[in-house]
Formats: C-alpha cells, sequence, structure tokens
C-alpha cells in the first residue's frame, strides 16, 4: 500500500535524513588531506561533496519556499565562480563545513516539518514555475543519494572502506581474499564479453 500525505512525508523525510548520515559518516577516519583530495579528473572529493549538499539543501528547501537561512556563506550567493561549492578553500574548515550542512539540513527539516507535501514554492533557476514539497523533497533526496554514491566510491578509493552505514556495510560476507577472486572474475568476465 502506498503512503500518502503526512505519511509520504515522514518516509521522504526519514530517507532524507539517512542518507544526510550516510554523507557525514564517510568523513570519519579520514585525514584532512583526504577528505579534501580530488579523487577524479573532475577533482570530486568528499568534503566538496558536503559543502556542495549544503547549497542544495538550502536551494531547494529553504529559497524555493521562501525560507532564507540568515547568515550564510558569500559563496552560496557566487554564480560567477565555476564550482565554487564542489570543494573547500585551505581557510574552510571541516568543522566548519560539516557545522554548515547540518545547519542547513535544520532548516530544511523546518520547513518539510511545517509544510504539506502540495504546498508550493518556485526554485528561482527553474523555469518550470511552481513546484511541490513533494516534487522537491523527491529531487533533493535523489540528489543527496546520488552525491552519497559518488561518496561511496571516493571513500573506497581513499582507504578502501566501503559500506552502507557505520551499522551495517550491505556488503557480501567475505574476507580480502574473497574479494580478490571476486575482482578477477569480474575483470576476466569483461575481457572475454570485450573479445580481449
Amino acid at each position: 500500500m502506498a503512503s500518502t500525505g503526512d505519511d509520504a512525508k515522514a518516509d521522504l523525510h526519514r530517507y532524507l535524513r539517512s542518507v544526510r548520515e550516510a554523507v557525514l559518516w564517510k568523513l570519519d577516519g579520514l585525514s584532512e588531506y583526504d577528505v579534501r583530495r580530488p579523487m577524479t579528473p573532475t577533482a570530486t572529493n568528499l568534503l566538496g561533496l558536503v559543502k556542495h549538499l549544503a547549497t542544495i539543501e538550502w536551494g531547494y528547501l529553504c529559497l524555493t519556499f521562501d525560507r532564507p537561512l540568515d547568515d550564510v556563506p558569500d559563496w552560496f550567493h557566487d554564480e560567477t565562480t565555476p564550482n565554487v561549492d564542489m570543494w573547500a578553500t585551505a581557510d574552510q574548515s571541516r568543522e566548519e563545513v560539516v557545522a554548515l550542512y547540518r545547519r542547513v539540513c535544520a532548516a530544511a527539516d523546518r520547513t518539510i516539518e511545517e509544510l504539506a507535501l502540495d504546498d508550493t514554492g518556485r526554485v528561482p533557476w527553474w523555469s518550470d514555475g511552481s513546484v511541490s514539497l513533494h516534487w522537491i523533497l523527491v529531487h533533493v533526496l535523489a540528489e543527496t543519494n546520488r552525491h552519497a554514491g559518488q561518496m561511496d566510491v571516493v571513500r573506497e578509493l581513499l582507504d578502501g572502506a566501503v559500506g552502507l552505514r557505520a551499522d551495517n556495510d550491505n556488503m557480501a560476507d567475505g574476507d580480502a581474499s574473497w574479494w580478490t577472486g571476486y575482482r578477477e572474475r569480474v575483470e576476466q568476465a569483461a575481457r572475454t564479453a570485450a573479445g580481449l
């Protein structure tokens, strides 16, 4: 049976809160360098993704519903510097970025709690006109999960740590030897399929 009304909103909110926790968990135990380290040709890095997610929640769950958050950093409004929200400068501490993300999430939570799913707002950078809280919640949940997946890969590349969350890695049981063999089987299947 599909959830409707308050139940659907509670379901979406619960999943959003859960993925937020996973996002922050991906920073645990890493050095200052590793949380900032660009791991792809496009410089994808863990702390930058947290910073980016702060702007997503602020834009979609605060600005869209005319619920601005006081005292946001200037870079939230910077539309002239490409990717300004995708990396942390040397003077932006991990603690500062994480605290900002938590503060924006708390403001977003108030929006979610105080509005109904069919209440509408307007995304300033979209041309579609008004949008419902329901639509925006699904959008933010999808965006957050997409970036959490990027964080999964970046974290595994950094130190081999994998998993869904601290209390559930959601991975197949297997020791290092099993994973080496598994990777070799996947590699061989790829080579065979490609005729190599």
